[in-house]
């Protein structure tokens, strides 16, 4: 698989993550993803926090500083009108990979 399908993967899983909380910190984001996927996939903060700020360069997430439910500062997520469009498009890119894999897995 290209890095850039590599790369993507983990702009979708952190794109969907936002579309179905809301806001959520770097934290969050990874205990979401951990959580909702049976344990079976993590995400490292050396890996999350250069996408998150990659995307929020291409203007698909916004951020803004506030207090965590422990009195934290951390920085929050969201995702934006651009960034629903490229999820919309990482889920179409996604399943035309997916099926492209199980049609090589299925290859006799």
């Amino acid at each position: 698989m290209a890095k850039s399908d590599l790369q993507g993967s983990l702009d979708l899983l952190v794109l969907k993550t936002l579309s179905q909380m809301g806001e959520l910190h770097g934290y969050g984001i990874v205990v979401h993803i951990q959580r909702a996927s049976d344990e079976l996939l993590t995400v490292e903060e050396g890996s999350l926090y250069p996408a998150l700020h990659r995307m929020e360069q291409s203007g698909w997430i916004a951020s803004e500083w506030a207090l965590t439910e422990t009195g934290r500062r951390a920085k929050y997520y969201k995702l934006t009108a651009a960034g629903r469009k490229q999820l919309k498009s990482a889920e179409e890119s996604f399943e035309v990979l997916v099926r492209g894999v199980r049609a090589i897995l299925r290859y006799a």
